[in-house]
């Protein structure tokens, strides 16, 4: 696959229509200054094939590396990424650190299963994406932020937390009137929701009723606004 063009500065690398492989889109917000990539991919592997992307589209090489929230496919791409500063809420932290003491291996991922079978599809998901770990590196964030962090490029990095994971951030570029969401209104992850965990429309309602002219979740096609006649 090849980057697509959203709007203005805002390209992404499109998520993996297969659900069973858990892999999330990744955003970048082009600069001179030096790009801003929105997650990192799910596995070393997947953070090459977006970094091959990046430069065979002419973008600019990225400087900033955001994690929307800490969740593998997310973050365990940023192994592929030298030279970045990478960028999450201050409650990632703590998270990534002890996800990165955890003796990841096909072996362990397969004794978690057996121990607990909620964790099969995303475990599963995580042997397919990384066949080798000794290659796997978790990183914890260099910068990180509590409400709100504006970037030097524009872009605004924003704390909205939710059921998905609490560390869920949102980023807007201003410039091209884009909101990249990860995916922060989404249910809890499977392993740990109940029959009575939804989406959280309310939060999504309310992201959406800021009416950028698309907004971007990390596990679908981006949405073009429907354009306010009261305007």
């Amino acid at each position: 696959m090849e980057l697509e063009h959203v709007a203005g500065r805002v390209w992404i690398y499109p998520h993996d229509p297969d659900p069973e492989a858990i892999g999330a889109a990744v955003g970048v917000i082009a600069d001179e200054r030096g790009s801003v990539l929105i997650d990192a991919g799910n596995s070393p592997a997947h953070g090459r094939v977006v970094r091959r992307a990046v430069e065979a589209a002419g973008l600019p090489a990225p400087r900033w590396l955001v994690f929307t929230h800490h969740h593998w496919d997310h973050t365990w791409g940023a192994a592929a990424w030298e030279d970045v500063e990478i960028v999450a809420h201050a409650s990632a932290t703590a998270i990534l650190k002890a996800e990165a003491e955890r003796p990841w291996s096909h072996q362990y991922l397969h004794d978690q299963v057996r121990q607990n079978p909620k964790l099969g599809p995303s475990f599963r998901a995580r042997a397919l994406a990384v066949p080798d770990f000794s290659e796997l590196r978790i990183v914890a964030p260099d910068t990180t932020f509590e409400e709100t962090l504006l970037l030097p490029t524009g872009v605004q990095l924003r704390h909205v937390g939710g059921k998905h994971a609490p560390d869920s951030i949102v980023a807007v570029d201003p410039e091209s009137d884009v909101m990249l969401l990860g995916d922060c209104y989404f249910p809890p992850p499977f392993h740990l929701r109940t029959e009575e965990d939804t989406p959280d429309f309310a939060m999504a309602r309310r992201l959406l009723g800021e009416r950028h002219a698309y907004s971007v979740d990390a596990h679908s096609a981006p949405r073009k606004s429907v354009p306010d006649d009261r305007k």
